[in-house]
């Protein structure tokens, strides 16, 4: 896994050009110097990863943005990524005292973005605490935040950690599912060049069969799974297999890494959580005179954080409520028209369709995102490990699961957060490790 070499479509630059523009130096000191600098300060309380974000913010005031970045640093490995795709509002700027003094919150997320931008212009290295090398090897099973975070964690307490991960390029839905204009995949691969800095080792290897498993128990004492999600869920409509029909994240992907830039005029995409805006967001960028978006709920009901929405709704995206897709109508190359009918609200599951509501949209290009299946073919293949609702066990503190030699963390845990929250359960799964071997080793 090498990433200096990839570099994304020359017109994606272009057409996603960053949702929340950086900081000139001035103006981050300025806004430095309006926070108060708080004692026990909520911001961190609120931060999964505790980044102590007066003791940064003071630091950008002071002029010092190397050191503000080595705070934030110590306490999340991935402050790039969390900058740029963190709900600020729902967490560190949703908790800042400015609030209650009738006063905008700190621009925490774009200050943290200011200290991160320049810590990886300025080529200087990153200098963390290494404990001497020790003698056991952990393996962490996909490359995503979970793995990274627990990765460098565990490097930095001297142990011998070797990341995994079918796909060529490293750092999981950061690389390849976060919408362009949100996160760069160039700016996640920087994350990943230097956790690969710190030691750790990446190979591209796909554990297909419960043979590979039982080589790497054999090869490793402990094995982390950061293995995110599975596929998108399946319509379950006629017409869905047709090639222009493709699922949200290997949409995004198509176009951060694989050079597709071609959407045609009019879009259509299934669900209303954040990947599915995503989608809708980049198929705009990318040309489309039309995006439609249909969902079985009502407004109130979407899962999507409501500034995402908005940017959305600004967009000139048009949402359909209270809508299922029925089927797909095409030809052998083309899509012609997704077929769709209104519903009776609904708190439960089922939906029931309105008499005489069918409609058609023209549609060129149909984008389903309504959520991703856990990824249970592999899993259950991991002895020992246990399993309920399609997510794995773990014990909360340390991460560890129902097999003492497997830890956990991440989307495959909790069944789809932030990057934030799959890098505090990387953290946590790593210092559960960390004690673990330090205990067996003290009693050997």
């Amino acid at each position: 896994m090498q990433h200096q070499a990839f570099q994304p479509h020359p017109e994606i630059a272009q057409r996603f050009e960053d949702l929340h523009p950086p900081f000139a130096r001035q103006a981050a000191t300025i806004e430095a110097n309006r926070c108060l600098n708080c004692f026990d300060a909520p911001c961190t309380a609120a931060c999964p990863t505790h980044i102590d974000v007066p003791r940064f913010i003071k630091k950008i005031s002071s002029d010092n943005v190397h050191g503000s970045a080595t705070t934030i640093l110590e306490a999340n490995i991935l402050g790039a990524s969390c900058a740029r795709v963190c709900p600020v509002d729902v967490l560190c700027e949703g908790a800042c005292v400015m609030h209650r003094l009738n006063e905008e919150p700190i621009q925490i997320g774009r200050l943290q973005r200011h200290a991160m931008d320049y810590f990886y212009k300025s080529g200087r290295k990153l200098s963390l605490k290494v404990s001497e090398l020790r003698p056991e090897k952990i393996a962490c099973i996909g490359a995503g935040p979970a793995s990274l975070a627990c990765a460098a964690e565990l490097q930095q307490h001297g142990f011998q950690v070797t990341v995994f991960d079918r796909k060529p390029l490293a750092g999981g839905l950061n690389t390849y599912g976060v919408a362009e204009y949100k996160l760069r995949s160039v700016d996640s691969l920087r994350e990943v060049e230097l956790v690969r800095s710190l030691g750790v080792n990446f190979e591209v290897k796909d554990f297909t069969s419960q043979a590979d498993l039982e080589q790497l128990e054999a090869d490793f004492k402990i094995i982390f799974l950061g293995v995110g999600l599975g596929p998108m869920r399946k319509l379950n409509i006629p017409g869905e297999n047709h090639p222009k029909v493709v699922d949200a994240l290997e949409f995004i992907s198509s176009y951060k890494t694989g050079g597709r830039i071609s959407v045609g005029s009019k879009v259509v995409v299934i669900g209303a959580g954040n990947t599915a805006i995503d989608a809708a967001n980049a198929a705009k960028r990318l040309g489309a005179e039309e995006v439609h978006v249909l969902y079985r709920r009502e407004e109130r009901d979407i899962s999507a954080f409501s500034f995402e929405y908005e940017n959305a709704k600004r967009a000139g995206i048009q949402f359909h409520w209270n809508t299922i897709p029925v089927a797909v109508h095409h030809d052998d190359m083309s899509l012609a028209s997704i077929e769709c009918a209104q519903v009776w609200p609904s708190d439960k599951d089922e939906f029931r369709k309105i008499p005489s509501s069918s409609f058609h949209l023209e549609c060129h290009l149909l984008i389903p995102a309504i959520g991703q299946a856990g990824l249970l073919e592999f899993l259950s293949k991991c002895r020992g490990v246990e399993l309920a609702q399609e997510r794995v066990v773990v014990e909360r503190a340390t991460g560890q699961t129902a097999n003492p030699r497997y830890f956990a963390g991440g989307d495959c845990v909790n069944g789809g957060r932030e990057v934030v929250d799959a890098v505090a359960d990387g953290k946590r799964a790593a210092i559960g490790i960390a004690n673990v071997l330090q205990h067996e080793a003290a009693y050997a």
